[in-house]
């Protein structure tokens, strides 16, 4: 019996990177009271199969176009990738985002007490401009060369374009602390390229169809041979909104307010340490031996050899069980939208007559499929407009919480109504208005009243009850 083969994802990640190139980003700029910026770097690279007969090094680049005409590019069997790093020993913080544990916060990045077994969490390379940067791009680059040592001004890569500008403020959006930049860069070569990551940075390649199985919409997705699910990230509440010494109110918060979850998708990588069988073919030939694993491409870089075949115990010891969660998981989400396929008018639609608005909002507002939708915004099209938002604002572990959000949440739900109706009209407000920044700030307006209404309220039942108590003892 013959299954359907799975579909590559290879002319899905063609049309993302052609509309990132003809498609100019949201600019946000930085206000004057706070100029700090930020960048990161969004590698992409295309592992060849094993059959692929090398490249020679002094072979002219191709363009964006041409790349994807390649033969060892169209092979069925290449697995597009793209990088992510784990750094060791950093927990949550409300640190400035910079280098190493400050950053990681802000890019869902970071290891929690306890991340063994709910899972690391990864980010891209990237971090905070400084002086002397000429720009976001150049921060990107500096920033990936310090982290990892791949130089991405060398002619194998080409920086595709930029994702729109996101703002990072603190924990309930009070103040804006910087300005975050997305860049996407491509490898053009087959050939693997030497890395030097620092002390503490482990670097995993992620098959892009790992992610399309799990955010595409379904008739896309489901064809993809890789899965991955869905999971999500709980963070302490009283952690983010009381000092770090205040040891009592933390206590206090954490009993009245809860904890706040973020939406994760979870990850299932080799250890780079070790040699387990994955879609990174090896053009090195080793024995046909079904125990034996694929040289990957991973291990080309580092230049190991295998010696042994890995046992099924070893290789599930050898694996990393990684959560991809806060603004990392917004940008990859901005970056698997642009690999929906433009949809056509419906086929019952005169083609003679103007479309109506309903075929223009299917047209205009591709949707991946999200298993979440944030508090207060249920029914509304946020992870249509903008993926990245629907993944970073929380809900809250108490229900009563997350009701005072949708009580207090109508202006943020009419900013996004108005981003809908822009982005469904193709007007110049799409581009000229900062909607994203708009409906951050109205969302966790928002989620500041509903908490000081639901700590009023506790404080009101606490005192009541206390009083009712005493009532019943002295009477």
């Amino acid at each position: 019996m013959s299954s359907k083969k799975p579909d590559s994802v290879v002319p899905l990640l063609s049309c993302a990177l052609h509309r990132i190139r003809t498609t100019p980003p949201r600019i946000i700029a930085s206000p004057a009271t706070q100029p700090r910026r930020a960048a990161v770097a969004i590698i992409i690279r295309v592992v060849p199969p094993p059959n692929t007969v090398p490249v020679p090094v002094d072979t002219p680049l191709p363009t964006l176009s041409q790349f994807f005409e390649l033969d060892w590019v169209k092979d069925p069997l290449a697995c597009p990738e793209f990088l992510l790093l784990r750094r060791d020993g950093a927990g949550p913080s409300d640190a400035v985002p910079g280098r190493a544990s400050a950053f990681q916060n802000f890019t869902g990045d970071g290891s929690s007490k306890g991340s063994g077994k709910a899972g690391a969490h990864v980010a891209f390379p990237g971090g905070r401009t400084e002086e002397g940067d000429e720009g976001g791009l150049y921060t990107a680059m500096r920033q990936t060369w310090e982290e990892i040592g791949l130089d991405l001004a060398e002619r194998d890569f080409v920086c595709i374009g930029q994702l729109d500008d996101r703002e990072i403020t603190t924990s309930l959006g009070k103040r804006l602390l910087m300005i975050l930049s997305p860049f996407v860069f491509l490898q053009l070569t087959p050939n693997p390229l030497p890395i030097d990551p620092t002390d503490g940075t482990t670097i995993h390649w992620v098959p892009l169809e790992t992610l399309a199985s799990a955010v595409l919409p379904g008739h896309i997705g489901d064809k993809m041979n890789a899965k991955s699910r869905w999971s999500s990230v709980t963070v302490d509440a009283a952690s983010r909104l009381t000092p770090r010494r205040a040891a009592i109110l933390k206590i206090l918060v954490r009993v009245l307010i809860g904890s706040m979850q973020f939406p994760a998708i979870s990850l299932d990588l080799p250890e780079p340490d070790a040699i387990p069988g994955s879609c990174t073919g090896s053009p090195a030939a080793l024995p046909s031996n079904g125990s034996y694993p694929a040289l990957t491409q991973d291990k080309l870089e580092k230049g190991f050899t295998a010696t042994k075949p890995l046992s099924g115990k070893d290789q599930n010891k050898s694996r990393h069980h990684l959560k991809l969660w806060g603004l990392s998981l917004g940008m990859t989400l901005d970056l698997m939208a642009t690999m929906i396929p433009p949809t056509a008018l419906p086929s019952s639609a005169d083609l003679n007559k103007q479309p109506t608005p309903q075929d223009l909002h299917k047209v205009s507002l591709p949707r991946l499929h999200l298993p979440f939708h944030p508090v207060g915004g249920e029914g509304m099209r946020i992870d249509a407009v903008a993926p990245s938002l629907a993944s970073v604002f929380p809900r809250f572990s108490y229900p009563d919480v997350n009701f005072w959000i949708w009580v207090f949440g109508k202006r943020y739900r009419e900013v996004v109504r108005g981003w809908e109706a822009s982005v469904r009209d193709g007007g110049s407000n799409v581009r000229r208005v900062n909607w994203s920044g708009t409906a951050l700030n109205t969302f966790y307006a928002a989620v500041r009243k509903a908490l000081l209404v639901v700590l009023v309220l506790r404080a009101i039942g606490v005192l009541v009850g206390l009083v009712f108590a005493g009532w019943w003892v002295f009477a």
